[in-house]
Parts: C-alpha cells; structure tokens; sequence
C-alpha cells in the first residue's frame, strides 16, 4: 500500500473512533474552545481530549480549592492541558480498533531513524487527516459557532524534535 492510502486508511480509522466521543461531547450543551487528538513522542495509538469553557470553571476551582491558589491563576495554567481536563482519554472504550491497528504497524523504537521517523510522521499525518474529515462534517461545530474551537493533534510530551502540535 502507498503512503498516502496507509495514511487516508488509518486517518478513516482514527475518524470513526473519535467521532461517537466527539459528538457526545458536543452535544451535551457545554461551550467548547479546546479539542485535541494527541499521542505520545513513541507514536502510540491517539486518544482525545477536549475542555469547555463550564468544565474550566469547575475544574480550576477544585483545584484552587485544594492548593489555596485563586481559580482564574489555576484556568490560566490548565487552560490548554489535555491532562487536566476531565475529558482527557474520553470514549477511550472507541479506539480499540485504532489500538491493535496501531499494535500492527511497524514500532518506531524497533526502526531505523529514517524509518523511525517516516513512521512517526505517517501516524501524525493520519491523525491531522481524521480530525479534518470530522471538522468538514461539522463535528466541531455542532451547538456552537466553528470559529470558537481550536481543533489540532498534539504529541506529548513535545520534544525538540517533534512539534507539539498541529492546528487542524
């Protein structure tokens, strides 16, 4: 298979597991500023994140509760970190497939550099093309304005070599 039908074949994949999390998201009367679809620096299968401007509220003022620390200083500081949103791993149950896909394909670790990278990258690319083929089915603005929502893929934790992300 060619590159590009690898990657259009797991981007479809990656599509359909994200999408039923996505949309149960967006459809739960919450106002959204913050998705991602994120891996780690080794390349391992995606999962999602998201915040909505309620569960910021909620969730900086738990946490500012706890450490004496003011909630808008604790939202400045959790604002963009899929790991603190308790979206973080959201309809995880849904990538299963993606998972064993994933497990199929060659380990970067075990590749050459090269290889390694173009590895690397074929996985990245297919997660930047599934969260556009959800955008262009208007995912990201079911019960909102589009404009409103950051949407991108996200490697972490960033390295110098890889970017931390990419906007869809």
């Amino acid at each position: 298979m060619k590159p590009m039908q690898e990657i259009e074949t797991l981007a479809i994949e990656i599509a359909d597991a994200a999408r039923t999390p996505f949309r149960a998201l967006f459809e739960n009367g919450e106002r959204y500023y913050y998705c991602t679809l994120y891996t780690t620096g080794e390349g391992h299968a995606p999962s999602i994140s998201a915040w909505s401007w309620e569960a910021l509220e909620i969730e900086s003022a738990r946490q500012g509760d706890e450490s004496d620390t003011p909630g808008s200083t604790i939202a400045e500081l959790i604002k963009w970190s899929y790991a603190d949103s308790h979206y973080c791993c959201f309809g995880d149950e849904n990538f299963d497939h993606v998972k064993q896909r994933f497990i199929e394909r060659p380990f970067n670790a075990d590749l050459e550099n090269d290889e390694g990278n173009h590895e690397f990258d074929l996985r990245l690319k297919a997660m930047e093309l599934a969260m556009k083929m959800l955008d262009d089915e208007g995912v990201f603005a079911l019960n909102q304005l589009r404009e409103s929502v950051c949407v991108l893929v996200e490697v972490m934790p960033p390295d110098e070599i890889k970017p931390k992300s990419s906007y869809v």
